[in-house]
């Protein structure tokens, strides 16, 4: 857009202060994406309006600029500081509630976090997926429903936790070993799932870089609460990304990512007699792509 154009979109096509927001966004060009133009306007209201509200000093957005420097230079192939940002920050929450709208009665989603892994074998009902020996043993028991309490048949329930130690085999490839902790499943007639794992562990988050060093600054834990992941995908029905919180757990009011919802909170029984010192028994219900009550 020629300067012209864009001073006549603007009030004066100089930056002032007050005119900030519309100075910039008048600078757009006419054949940009429509959805790319509403949320880059959208961004640029926001931040200018932000640094406006705060009074934003020069050394503040300083630190800021090398804030956001730090945590680019510390992503890897194998960590990914900016999601772990968004997720401290109740940003990835937030984004997952505005995509994931179910009707009342549907288990709700939550985030997916960066430790699922493709390719898990496929396991039988009732099988082990505890491969290290550690931990206290748990079945995990239940049925996979519609929103009318019919069972669904053939839904995948991709499943994985950490091991005892607060870890997830991928963050131990040389200890544990490829697939601990991890299993498909695939329901019968009957929508009935399980399979024996261990009663999962709360952990912290990495917390030795920039987004740490933010949560120590804040006065806040990098802790989750121990917590099972399960994905669950059937024909007609919309994907299921979600965990269930092991009741009483001390970080449930306080998960550093947000993730805990009320209805996810799920009972941990303990076993007097039988091949597992823990039970936990919960039903998912899936939704129907755009199905409303």
């Amino acid at each position: 857009m020629s300067e012209q154009a864009s001073a006549s979109t603007s009030p004066s096509g100089f930056f002032t202060e007050e005119n900030s927001v519309a100075t910039v966004n008048a600078r757009m060009g006419r054949d940009v994406d429509p959805r790319l133009a509403e949320v880059m306007a959208c961004l640029v209201k926001h931040l200018h309006n932000f640094a406006r509200e705060i009074n934003l000093t020069q050394d503040e957005w300083d630190f800021g600029i090398d804030f956001l420097t730090r945590t680019g230079q510390i992503c890897t192939q194998e960590r990914q500081e900016f999601i772990l940002l968004s997720d401290t920050l109740g940003l990835s929450m937030l984004v997952d509630a505005i995509n994931n709208r179910r009707p009342s009665g549907a288990t709700e989603n939550t985030v997916f976090g960066p430790f699922h892994v493709e390719g898990c074998p496929v396991r039988q009902m009732g099988d082990q997926i505890c491969l290290d020996g550690k931990g206290e043993s748990c079945l995990f028991i239940g049925r996979v429903l519609d929103l009318d309490g019919n069972p669904v048949a053939g839904a995948k329930i991709d499943v994985w936790s950490d091991n005892a130690e607060g870890y997830y085999d991928v963050q131990q490839p040389d200890i544990q070993p490829k697939w601990n902790n991890r299993g498909v499943f695939v329901t019968g007639a009957d929508g009935r799932y399980s399979f024996v794992g261990i009663k999962p562990v709360s952990y912290p988050i990495p917390d030795d870089g920039p987004v740490g060093k933010m949560l120590n600054s804040l006065g806040r834990h990098p802790y989750r609460p121990a917590h099972m992941h399960y994905m669950v995908r059937a024909e007609g029905f919309q994907k299921l990304v979600t965990h269930t919180f092991v009741g009483g757990d001390p970080y449930l009011n306080s998960d550093t990512v947000f993730g805990v919802k009320k209805t996810l909170v799920a009972p941990f029984t303990r076993v007097e007699s039988g091949n597992t010192l823990w039970r936990s028994d919960y039903d998912f219900v899936l939704a129907r792509p755009r199905q409303k009550r």
